[in-house]
């Protein structure tokens, strides 16, 4: 009967029996199955079907409320039993971005699970937008702040970012000393619907100044712009986490100095629920504080280096 309830709970919200499959990770038929299922439990339709729409009727809505607490009273009993007993269970789904997924959190999720065994994690790394709450995320990582109410923010770090290419294309292109400079070169940008990659916030004397950067190449994932970068192709806008090594090793300069980008900031989202779960209240606690130490501490070094 849960099962059923889920499948109907997520129809209704995101619209569409399809999409509720994708959120739950089910097949359509076999989530098409379980609301017919419901039904006729129930004796009654709940659910307006066309080719182009899904509305509830009115006896639906009705069901929905109910069907919302009914969800929310397992949600807290489990929750109950996880804080008493201390070992949270179920499944916590995290989305990160690639970069930061690949060489900070893959490795603190083995390190989280180690600790809570009885949790399965399903990791999901993009540097496209995922939303939480459509995609029944958990837990995500981002790389900015994002304007939404439904979500609680948790800042972990401030990011210094930094302009670099490698010498071989500074000794063919030249060296940009000014924020103008960069209109005449080639900026690889990371670019997916909603980007706003291709407008580079620098900070001057006289306050921020917005850069509409261009360039031949764009992906949508970074770490395929920082091969791009040490491969001589252009100039890249990067955390200093992401480049540090490279910067060490000489295969990347650090560009203009005295015109940095505008520092970013990481931050840890989830969903606004008055009663969180113990496995997102306990991975959340976690995640900032580790992340935390691994982030400042070589940004701050780098820029000591480079300053």
């Amino acid at each position: 009967m849960l099962n059923e309830l889920s499948v109907f709970v997520k129809a209704v919200e995101l619209k569409s029996i399809s999409a509720a499959a994708r959120n739950l990770r089910l097949s359509a038929a076999a989530a098409s199955h379980r609301i017919l299922q419901l039904e006729e439990q129930m004796g009654i339709r709940l659910l307006n079907r066309t080719t182009r729409s899904l509305q509830p009727t009115e006896a639906g809505l009705i069901f929905y409320e109910h069907a919302l607490d009914v969800l929310a009273a397992v949600e807290r009993a489990e929750n109950s039993m996880a804080t008493a007993s201390g070992v949270p269970t179920g499944t916590l789904r995290v989305t990160a971005p690639l970069g930061f997924g690949r060489r900070f959190l893959a490795p603190l999720v083995s390190e989280f699970h180690a600790l809570y065994p009885r949790l399965e994690i399903r990791l999901r790394l993009s540097d496209h937008v995922i939303d939480l709450l459509s995609e029944s995320v958990d837990v995500a990582v981002r790389m900015a702040v994002l304007p939404d109410s439904s979500l609680v923010v948790r800042k972990i770090a401030d990011c210094p970012r930094v302009l670099c290419a490698s010498p071989a294309y500074l000794e063919q292109h030249g060296r940009p000393e000014t924020p103008d400079d960069l209109l005449q070169h080639n900026c690889l940008l990371l670019r997916y619907p909603g980007s706003a990659q291709a407008r580079w916030t620098l900070e001057t004397p006289a306050g921020p100044t917005v850069v509409p950067v261009a360039g031949r190449f764009d992906a949508d994932d970074g770490d395929v712009l920082t091969e791009w970068a040490l491969q001589g192709a252009g100039i890249v806008l990067k955390p200093y986490w992401e480049v540090a090594d490279h910067l060490r090793r000489g295969e990347l300069e650090a560009l203009m100095p005295a015109f940095p980008p505008e520092a970013v900031s990481l931050t840890l989202l989830y969903p606004n629920k008055h009663l969180l779960p113990a496995r997102v209240r306990l991975f959340a606690d976690f995640l900032v504080e580790r992340t935390r130490l691994l982030i400042e501490r070589p940004a701050a070094a780098a820029v000591a280096a480079v300053a």
